[in-house]
């Protein structure tokens, strides 16, 4: 440290003071703007990238959140046109056993009408049958009791035994 003190030249640290000076002054002239100019243009478009990317950000938010309401609203509409389905379904259903029950019920009512009729027929035809034998019988005994008493005693016992057999 001695030998730096003894080396000291005041003219030539006047000199270097005086160019730094000089080139202090050319830079803060000439460098200094074009410097700061080209690094505001660089801390401005950082801000306006991370501008960028914030609005980006809050669009992509926007969108997730427009793509939930839509999902939400597709969900909704797929439920109610399920749920009007199966309100359609069920009702085409009990439509269906409806008629079935209203079919099954004219044709029941057809068979019994079909069968009574048919019963009735028969019944008027027994009718008949039972009448022309009584009037067969009648003419039989008629005719034998004219005749014999015994033989008509006899007649009537032979037709009741053959009413039986039949």
């Amino acid at each position: 440290m001695d030998q730096l003190l003894n080396d000291f030249s005041p003219g030539l640290f006047f000199m270097l003071l005086i160019i730094l000076l000089v080139l202090i002054f050319l830079m803060v002239k000439f460098a200094w703007k074009p410097i700061m100019n080209s690094l505001n243009e660089r801390e401005d478009g950082i801000k306006s990238a991370l501008e960028e990317a914030e609005n980006a950000r809050k669009e992509m938010q926007n969108l997730h959140a427009d793509n939930e309401r839509l999902l939400q609203e597709a969900r909704a509409e797929r439920d109610a046109m399920l749920k009007e389905a199966r309100e359609i379904k069920e009702k085409i259903v009990a439509d269906a056993k409806e008629q079935s029950i209203i079919e099954g019920d004219k044709l029941i009512a057809q068979a019994k009408a079909t069968i009574d009729s048919e019963k009735k027929a028969a019944v008027a035809d027994i009718k008949n049958q039972v009448a022309n034998l009584s009037v067969q019988i009648a003419e039989k005994v008629i005719k034998e009791q004219l005749s014999n008493n015994d033989k008509q005693l006899k007649l009537v016992e032979d037709m009741v035994g053959d009413i039986k057999l039949n």
